[in-house]
């Protein structure tokens, strides 16, 4: 099994999760949103699977390259 390690392209806030652990997603498919310089942000799958781990919430403050969520396949 796979691991994909979704990280953060800016540094911002989370807005909102849209996906919950377990919840199978296609590679593409956006898992939450981030909030930075008033533009919203879609965070992506990198590859189809399962939301294996979420490590943020809504509201968290998140820095570049910080870990948001896992996907394994």
């Amino acid at each position: 099994m796979a691991r994909h390690e979704v990280e953060s392209e800016v540094t911002g806030n989370v807005w909102k999760v849209l996906l919950e652990v377990g919840a199978a997603v296609e590679e593409g498919d956006v898992i939450m949103i981030l909030e930075s310089m008033k533009m919203e942000i879609p965070v992506e799958a990198p590859a189809g699977g399962t939301v294996a781990e979420i490590c943020v919430a809504p509201e968290d403050q998140v820095e570049e390259d910080q870990l948001l969520a896992v996907v394994e396949d």
